[in-house]
């Protein structure tokens, strides 16, 4: 397996109607749709569909059933024009205060949902329980998020898995989403574009300024990689945001590889309890 590029079928678990692995940049040939669509009604005839976190009957492979959609929340307006962090009331903005202070390497970035206790049931097993079927309902809701994103992209990168993580999972969960989000949108996808530069210890409960110092720097884009992306709009994707201090490092070393601009799409959004209203 090389670098950070995605495993794109499931181990174990059914992969939904979507479940075909994505492609790499070009757009789908003729026969591809109507095989999909035959694998999925094959499937759904020997295993009926259930709910991605529950064991509930769904009409629709790789769904959701209402009480768990229910659990959901979605980032919407009000939230910070630049790094997209939900806020939680309106009347504040247009840009968070770290924003304005400290304007972020990368343009724009947005998320799907907040990461709270019902984006962390779909996440937290896509990301280390194998559950890698969840990488299809996940981009469709990045997607509709950040398609004015998409719009505008060029070219689409995961942020790398460290080679040592990608050992014991065997996959990138960026790089099956980046491939996802690609596909659907006919752009080329480099999965193995970024590197980790140099290891930098767990980030856990650290705070914000104490993760962009560990990872300043982190990240690198080879000599033959730059040309990829030279002058060109990069989409850089993740699971996860949570301080930004990642998308910022990965969008450091795009731009210093002569990237023209970069953006941000990633599943859940850790809200900044800095500004969330008290309880």
């Amino acid at each position: 397996m090389a670098g950070s590029g995605a495993r794109l079928w499931p181990r174990r678990g059914r992969a939904p109607v979507e479940g075909v692995p994505p492609s790499t940049g070009t757009r789908s040939g003729g026969r591809a749709p109507a095989l999909v669509r035959w694998l999925g009604f094959a499937l759904d005839a020997v295993l009926p569909p259930h709910c991605l976190t529950c064991d509930a009957p769904v009409d629709v492979q790789g769904s959701l059933c209402g009480a768990c959609f229910a659990t959901l929340s979605f980032v919407t307006a009000p939230h910070c024009a630049r790094c997209g962090v939900p806020f939680p009331h309106a009347g504040t903005g247009p840009l968070c205060p770290a924003c304005e202070g400290r304007p972020p390497a990368f343009e724009a970035a947005r998320a799907a949902l907040r990461y709270d206790a019902g984006a962390r049931r779909l996440i937290l097993p896509f990301k280390h329980a194998d559950r890698t079927e969840i990488a299809g309902p996940l981009a469709r809701h990045m997607a509709h998020a950040g398609a004015a994103l998409l719009a505008r992209a060029e070219v689409v990168v995961p942020v790398p898995l460290h080679c040592r993580r990608l050992l014991s999972r065997r996959y990138n969960q960026a790089a099956l989403l980046s491939g996802w989000l690609a596909r659907q949108a006919g752009l080329p996808h480099l999965p193995d574009l970024l590197r980790w530069s140099r290891p930098t210890p767990p980030l856990g409960e650290r705070g914000a300024a104490e993760r962009a110092a560990l990872l300043d720097g982190a990240f690198a884009v080879s000599r033959r990689g730059a040309a990829r992306v030279a002058g060109r709009r990069v989409l850089l994707v993740d699971d996860v945001m949570t301080s930004g201090a990642t998308a910022e490092s990965c969008a450091r070393a795009l731009l210093a590889a002569g990237a023209g601009a970069v953006d941000v799409l990633a599943a859940a959004r850790v809200p900044d309890p800095r500004l969330e209203a008290p309880r």
